[in-house]
């Protein structure tokens, strides 16, 4: 009897884990489906699950692959600024968050606090701070200007010191008997350890710098540098809507972060629930 209750409840929690499962995709597979339409069946019927096999095509991405040349330049653009500021990000918050973590040092607890308020600070307060820093320093209209307010992100700092509190400090005492010294002991034996860790934040990261479309739309002039989303905005004007493209364009930029996490999966929630509950 208690065999048919657990394999009842186990059908039950499935059939539940698959409606909420099509819920969340429903949204995709519409795009993916719209993305085959061409621009007037998607003005008449709009975004929906309905369709007619014999107004599907290819169009829309030939036309992408073969005309839009702006396009990959600024899909060159969100990869090129995606990839530095995970490697950037992951490098100096892991430093950030691992040294308050196992070091003691004057106005430890303090700077653990400027960063838990900055956590609390919505970004768009500090927008125009930000903004007039990267005038002052000429930066404005490049790729740093875009990649340097999330080289030290807060959030990281704070995940990255959860996780290096759970570490086994006996492994820093007994290189340190060997002589190592402590960027040695950090690179060599504690950041492989936070494998995990940094998978997790390379996923977060990398899809908060891919989907950015605020400060690149304040930090960028030129067209040549314009992110994916903000190059994408481009399409939607006064004058026409090149949704067909625009769809279709939208559907592309999916890929590199499947991609992302099809690398990391194994890490991500394992650093993610690790991270949550050490400290």
């Amino acid at each position: 009897m208690n065999l048919k209750k657990n394999v009842l409840l186990k059908l039950i929690i499935n059939l539940c884990f698959l409606v909420v499962s099509l819920v969340a995709l429903f949204p995709l597979i519409s795009l993916l489906l719209a993305s085959f339409r061409p621009s007037t069946q998607l003005m008449r019927n709009g975004i929906s699950l309905t369709f007619d096999l014999s107004e599907l095509n290819l169009n829309n991405y030939s036309y992408i692959f073969s005309q839009a040349g702006q396009y990959w330049t600024w899909y060159g653009n969100s990869l090129t600024i995606t990839v530095t500021t995970i490697v950037l990000s992951l490098f100096f918050s892991s430093l950030v968050g691992y040294a308050l973590a196992v070091y003691d040092f004057k106005g430890k607890n303090l700077f653990f606090t400027c960063v838990l308020f900055i956590l609390m600070i919505p970004f768009e307060i500090l927008m125009l701070p930000l903004f007039q820093l990267m005038i002052d320093t000429a930066l404005v209209d490049t790729y740093m200007a875009v990649i340097l307010p999330s080289v030290v992100a807060p959030i990281a700092v704070f995940f990255f010191r959860q996780y290096a509190l759970g570490l086994p400090k006996e492994l820093m005492d007994a290189a340190r008997m060997d002589g190592s010294t402590e960027y040695g002991i950090f690179f060599k034996i504690m950041l492989p350890l936070m494998t995990p860790s940094l998978a997790a934040m390379a996923i977060l990261q990398g899809l908060g710098a891919w989907n950015n479309f605020l400060w690149p739309l304040i930090v960028l002039r030129s067209n040549t540098l314009f992110t994916l989303p903000l190059g994408l905005s481009t399409l939607l004007t006064p004058y026409g809507n090149n949704y067909d493209v625009l769809i279709a364009g939208s559907v592309m930029t999916i890929v590199p972060i499947i991609i992302l996490f099809i690398f990391f999966q194994r890490y991500f929630v394992a650093g993610l629930t690790v991270g949550g509950v050490k400290g």
